[in-house]
């Protein structure tokens, strides 16, 4: 048999935004009781009526499950008062209320939604504040009902808050013309979400707004895969996959978007020589232009005294005892003499001695030098390396917040208007950086400064659309040098040699022999857990002088027992096991402990950090936090709801409970995850996979990651497998070909 209760909701102690989940107090005949269920709408202050039962939390005591509840409006004057003193309507405390009341009485609330002028009556309220408070009013009412109407469509009451957020009234008419709406202006609704909503409204599956919408969500996906246009072969096989209408209404459509200049479709010849239509959104297409121009531009020859610049050489590798070889002599000339060049080469090859003979000739020469990186953890790297300061390449454009979706232009100080100030700029691993932040570094860059590009095109592309380096690379409109000796001090690494052979395609001796390549042949998975484990707690700390967080897991995947996601429930178990001194948060993929090692996964601008000086004060602060960002979480406040994180650097970030969906747990990463890092030492699992996945450059990377010592753990056919299969995937660009057509527009 059902209990009811009746009474004000006095606090919400937690809140799920995402399934309306609540834990609340209501204070019922003078008792405050616990009230837990799913509330489509609820703030506190109001006053419900709930039927459900009384039961008993191990922890938390006597609750009352709540399985239907209705919001009442307060009848009587008493009530009235306490629900407008509450808190419930802003600015109105309880002597506030209690004014209002002695005033209106019982007819309260009718002149607040009908008259709400009238209250300018009371003293201390104003005819702005009267206002207000019948906006208020209104505004709450019409949410309530917006959420109860938006739940018919199955949707979460923080997406029904975004939706209501953006449209107001509208929304309904939104809802029922045109759902696909949604997906064009609400970050976190896509195609598929609005697909729902479309059956659910009856929208026909070949409506127009329907298949429109599909044409876009494919070339969405596409560029989360890398690419930045698609074949229109390609961009039909999967569009008919998706939405199951033909050809001919597909054609219609995409000509239509095409006409609105939403979408650009060109002419490439294919692998065969045949012509062949290719589509971009219009946005990747003038991305790609504008990087191709602005590269153009700043591919300007340098006019140097040939004899002055080999003198130079001569003195810097005397000064700084340094014996540079002629690959590494001739990367410094075209440095020198270019406007833009490009440095590339493998470990070992001796590119941080390059990079640093380059700075020691512009710094004799005066020049003001800026350095950067993709990553936190690279410009590290690099300024540990060359002994110049050097910041992420956010941080050097002076990112300004902006937005959370990087495919919508994100604001950066640092532009066309406001350009760097320096003669010359380095930057570091240039593999991650995809065509957004390219786009963003070239538009801050002066024609007449000197781009310095250096990275390893071997390595993995960027996570982000584009293969920028390999682009610029293959143009074949750049001055480039490619290092290819491994320097005698590299050879004594095993790392690096063996990282060689494994891009070379040749074999790998796994004899054991080494004193920083172990490879421990074991062929069931949870013998290779037990060993994965055993390693970081007890063998590799001491090996390498390092903290067992510092030791890093690197796989090829997310799913399966050697995974990602396994890998990270297990090592967190043993690595930062429950205690009852650390806080915990559960969460829709785990819970988060103080202590976790936790990694961004996607890019957030907005995201505010600070690095804290003595006594928590903070000393400097900014925004943006990148997707592979590492960091330690270092408290959990459940009264306040939020989780401190702190990232390289020292940056602190406060992230509220809902945006925790933004973090996942970094004892393991993927590979591709791990691009621009270096870790004391990396432990690979390799047991089997897609042999899409199972490649050469992943093996290649993977293993470059280490500093001081590699250790994988598995299956030595499958190690053999990777290092065979050279597949790459490739990416759909044009980068290249749209810079061939600057250089050939100039020979004209």
């Amino acid at each position: 048999m059902q209990d009811t209760i009746e009474g004000y909701v006095e606090h919400i102690i937690f809140r799920n935004e995402e399934n309306g989940y609540t834990v609340c107090a209501v204070n019922w005949e003078g008792e405050e009781i616990t009230c837990v269920g799913v509330f489509s709408y609820i703030s506190e202050g109001e006053l419900i009526e709930a039927q459900g039962s009384y039961t008993e939390h191990a922890t938390y005591g006597r609750q009352f499950k709540v399985e239907a509840y209705q919001i009442k409006i307060p009848q009587d004057t008493a009530a009235l008062e306490r629900y407008l003193g509450s808190g419930a309507i802003k600015g109105v405390g309880a002597a506030l209320a209690a004014r209002i009341i002695r005033h209106f009485g019982t007819d309260t609330l009718r002149v607040i939604e009908e008259e709400p002028e009238r209250l300018a009556e009371v003293k201390g309220i104003s005819s702005r504040k009267a206002q207000e408070i019948g906006v208020q009013l209104a505004e709450k009412s019409e949410m309530r009902n917006a959420m109860i109407f938006l739940q018919q469509y199955g949707i979460s009451l923080a997406l029904g808050a975004k939706i209501y957020n953006q449209y107001g009234d509208t929304m309904y008419q939104v809802l029922q013309e045109n759902p696909y709406k949604l997906a064009e202006d609400i970050q976190g609704v896509g195609f598929k979400i609005a697909d729902e909503i479309a059956a659910k409204a009856g929208i026909s599956g070949s409506s127009e707004h329907r298949v429109r919408s599909g044409l876009f969500y494919v070339l969405a996906q596409a560029t989360a895969e890398g690419h930045v246009y698609l074949p229109k072969l390609v961009l039909f096989r999967r569009s008919r996959e998706l939405l199951g209408v033909d050809e001919e209404l597909l054609e219609k459509c995409l000509m239509d978007l095409a006409i609105e200049r939403k979408v650009i479709i060109k002419e490439l010849p294919d692998s065969s020589g045949q012509m062949q239509q290719i589509v971009y959104s219009s946005q990747y297409y003038y991305l790609e232009l504008n990087v191709a121009r602005m590269l153009h531009d700043l591919n300007i020859r340098c006019e140097e005294d040939e004899v002055r610049i080999d003198r130079r050489i001569r003195k810097i590798e005397q000064n700084e005892d340094i014996g540079l070889d002629d690959l590494q002599r001739e990367a410094v000339r075209e440095a020198v003499r270019n406007g833009l060049f490009i440095l590339t080469g493998g470990p070992g090859t001796g590119k941080t001695t390059t990079i640093n003979a380059i700075i020691r000739y512009f710094e004799s020469e005066g020049m003001d030098i800026l350095l950067a990186a993709p990553t936190g953890r690279a410009a590290k790297r690099m300024t540990e390396a060359t002994g110049f300061e050097a910041s992420t390449i956010h941080r050097l454009l002076e990112l300004s917040g902006g937005v959370e979706d990087a495919s919508v232009h994100v604001r950066f100080e640092k532009n066309a208007q406001n350009p760097l100030e320096a003669d010359v700029i380095i930057i570091d691993e240039m593999s991650m950086v995809d065509i957004f932040l390219m786009h963003a570094l070239l538009s801050a860059v002066l024609p007449g400064t000197r781009l310095v590009l250096v990275g390893d095109m071997n390595q993995l592309p960027s996570v982000g659309p584009g293969s920028v380096l390999k682009d610029l690379i293959h143009s074949r409109c750049f001055h480039v040098v490619e290092l290819t000796t491994i320097f005698r001090q590299a050879t004594e690494s095993d790392i690096v040699v063996n990282a060689h052979k494994i891009h070379r395609g040749e074999k790998v001796l796994l004899n054991n022999k080494s004193r920083d390549f172990f490879f421990l042949k074991r062929y069931d998975a949870n013998v290779i857990l037990k060993v994965i484990v055993t390693l970081i707690q007890q063998k590799l700390p001491r090996y390498v002088d390092a903290d067992p967080m510092e030791i890093q897991v690197l796989t090829p995947m997310r799913k399966g027992v050697l995974g990602v996601e396994n890998l990270n429930n297990i090592l967190q178990r043993f690595l930062n096991p429950p205690s009852p001194d650390k806080a915990e948060k559960e969460t829709a993929r785990g819970v988060f402990r103080e202590g976790d090692k936790v990694m961004q996964i996607r890019n957030n601008y907005q995201l505010e950090w600070e690095i804290r000086g003595r006594h928590g004060i903070a000393a400097e602060s900014g925004t943006g936090v990148f997707n592979g960002d590492l960091g330690t979480v270092r408290e959990i406040n459940p009264y306040s709801e939020l989780m401190t994180v702190e990232f390289e650097e020292g940056r602190f970030v406060d992230y509220e409970f809902k945006q925790l969906d933004e973090l996942e747990l970094a004892y393991a990463v993927t590979i591709h995850k791990s691009q621009g890092s270096e870790y004391p030492a990396v432990i690979i699992p390799l047991l089997g996979g897609p042999r899409l996945l199972m490649t050469r450059n992943l093996l290649y990377t993977a293993v470059t990651r280490a500093r001081k010592c590699v250790t994988l753990v598995g299956s030595d056919v499958t190690f053999q497998a990777m290092i065979d299969n050279k597949i790459e995937q490739s990416r759909y660009t044009t980068l290249a070909l749209r810079i061939r057509e600057f250089e050939r527009q100039e020979d004209r």
